[in-house]
């Protein structure tokens, strides 16, 4: 997975400053601000929305520990919504898992949640 070789920053809650979600004036979807101790990234309402679509499939569920969105140029889709979407990929959760915890090692230690 190169995107994580790229530059991983972990951020714990203690590290957002702030979060403001609000609709700009002239447009019609959200975007949320989250201000992090060394940056400020903005989403745009399509990714949010797929994050809290991963968020609710994964805690939600009895025994699904993982979920893989990945982008998709979608056409047609249903109006208003963006041309590139975060899709599920199809891929096994235990593959997820395992991919993750080797790219980030450190996070998946057996009966440690840093919170």
């Amino acid at each position: 997975m190169s995107a994580l070789a790229k530059e991983l920053r972990i951020y714990r809650n203690c590290d957002v400053v702030r979060v403001a979600a609000f609709v700009p004036p002239g447009h019609r979807h959200l975007r949320l601000v989250l201000e992090l101790e060394d940056r400020v990234v903005v989403l745009h309402e399509a990714t949010v929305a797929a994050i809290v679509r991963a968020y609710i499939d994964v805690v939600s569920h009895p025994t699904r520990r993982a979920v893989e969105l990945v982008r998709a140029r979608l056409t047609p889709r249903k109006q208003g919504y963006a041309e590139y979407q975060l899709v599920e990929s199809g891929r096994p959760e235990d593959e997820v898992v395992e991919e993750l915890c080797k790219a980030l090692s450190g996070l998946c230690v057996e009966g440690a949640d840093p919170g």
